[in-house]
């Protein structure tokens, strides 16, 4: 039987989630055993490396990019580069489904800085909605409680810079190849990462850890791709909430891998900030104002 177009761009954004959540989840397993900036240093090496190759395929290379597309690449690596340090930070130090719950109120973030920043019209249903959000993002945290700490706050600018990056990405034209972008940003992050790792403790990998590393290049490449195929199919009010199964997949990993189950707080404030970010979604896609995607690597 063969499947409708939602119900494949569905699919394929699960898994999509799935991929991005499992390289989380390599990653974290590394914590302990190299250093932080050697670990993303040697994964931007093998993903940079696929990159490069995807977008030498796809032409990429021969595209110009206009100077004020270039003053939007470079805020979106600035983004980039500083949350994935904060992203990958917390991660290290924090549940995998905790982190994964924070960090799905960008979208909330970006609603919200586009009403405040670019003076963009929001009614007042999405604007309690991305209030909402943030309630269930505070639930989350629960600062000034014991379980409060320093990663917390990581986590909370891991998403002020993602959500920096997304609007730089919003700034750019239909004609600068988003593959293009995609080889930028990744170059700039291995590059940072590597001048900070060389710096620092250095770690020889054993056998095991070039395998992680691997496969968490291998998944993340894997998550980019098919992002990009869902966005050519079916309807983006559709298959945008299928974004949330990212932390089904961190509870489901973060029990099986790590013993880590968020406490019941977390669960109902993981649970406000996915159904106000699927209300803002659905909202945005009902009223037509959705950006055209540039897909680019995430931070995981």
């Amino acid at each position: 039987m063969k499947l409708s177009d939602n119900m494949t761009g569905a699919a394929l954004m699960v898994a999509s989630m799935a991929a991005y959540t499992v390289n989380d989840a390599l990653l974290k397993s590394l914590s302990g055993q190299i250093p932080l900036f050697q670990v993303i240093f040697l994964r931007g090496c093998l993903t940079t490396a696929a990159v490069a190759v995807i977008a030498w395929r796809m032409g990429a290379f021969s595209k110009r990019v206009s100077r004020r597309d270039s003053g939007a690449i470079f805020l979106r690596v600035l983004g980039e580069v500083a949350g994935t340090y904060f992203f990958l930070t917390a991660l290290f130090n924090m549940p995998l489904a905790n982190v994964t719950a924070i960090l799905q109120s960008v979208p909330l973030a970006i609603t919200l800085f586009a009403v405040l920043v670019l003076r963009e019209p929001v009614g007042w249903r999405r604007i309690a909605a991305v209030l909402a959000g943030f309630v269930g993002v505070l639930m989350i945290v629960r600062p000034g409680t014991d379980g409060f700490n320093l990663f917390a706050i990581y986590a909370l600018a891991s998403v002020l810079c993602l959500t920096l990056r997304d609007l730089a990405t919003r700034a750019l034209s239909r004609e600068t190849s988003s593959m293009l972008v995609t080889f930028v940003t990744s170059v700039s992050v291995t590059v940072v990462f590597g001048l900070a790792a060389a710096g620092g403790e250095w770690a020889a990998p054993s056998g095991v850890h070039w395998l992680t590393l691997a496969g968490a290049a291998t998944l993340i490449v894997a998550g980019y791709l098919t992002s990009i195929t869902v966005m050519r199919v079916g309807e983006v009010s559709f298959t945008a909430p299928f974004r949330y199964t990212a932390l089904l997949w961190a509870l489901v990993l973060g029990w099986l891998v790590f013993g880590d189950w968020p406490s019941p707080i977390v669960l109902v404030g993981a649970g406000i900030v996915i159904a106000s970010g699927i209300f803002t979604l659905m909202r945005e896609a009902r009223l037509g104002r959705r950006k055209r995607p540039v897909h680019v690597l995430r931070p995981r």
